[in-house]
């Protein structure tokens, strides 16, 4: 949680050193078209690859398969339409390394590999706790009116 409050309260510093040094180099307006620029071409290559998104996971649902993969892409391009909209070249950075599927599919497998693996973990802990004894046996349940008869 701290780290991800750190990371919170760096993000905008680091802009601002960028945005100064980049306008520096380039001009200030010319660096303020440069972000709307990356911001509209950005949210373009979303409209695009999240449209191809959603027919996937559509066809998967068609197929009865559950979709997955074409969920946490649409996450991800929601995350990184997201940084492409704030002003700003390194959440510009962040947002058009998100474009690229091939770092949204091993974002995948990470997270999913990690939760699978807390998964195991976590069950392995419930079972080792929930041991003791265990008294096996077997049960017919009787009708009462069937007592009463005899």
């Amino acid at each position: 949680m701290r780290k991800a409050l750190f990371f919170i309260l760096l993000i905008p510093i680091i802009e601002i050193l960028v945005l100064i040094e980049v306008g520096g180099q380039i001009g200030g307006l010319n660096a303020v078209l440069l972000i709307f620029a990356t911001a509209i071409f950005g949210i373009g290559i979303i409209r695009k690859q999240g449209g191809k998104t959603l027919l996937r996971a559509q066809e998967k649902l068609n197929a009865n398969v559950l979709p997955a993969l074409e969920m946490v892409d649409g996450l991800l391009l929601a995350i990184s339409g997201v940084f492409l909209v704030v002003p700003g070249f390194v959440t510009d950075l962040i947002g058009f390394l998100l474009l690229i599927p091939p770092i949204r599919k091993g974002i995948f497998y990470t997270v999913f590999m990690k939760l699978i693996a807390s998964k195991v973990n976590s069950s392995k802990a419930y079972q080792t706790q929930t041991r003791g004894d265990v008294i096996e046996g077997e049960y017919t349940k009787e009708n009462n009116d069937q007592i009463d008869k005899n």
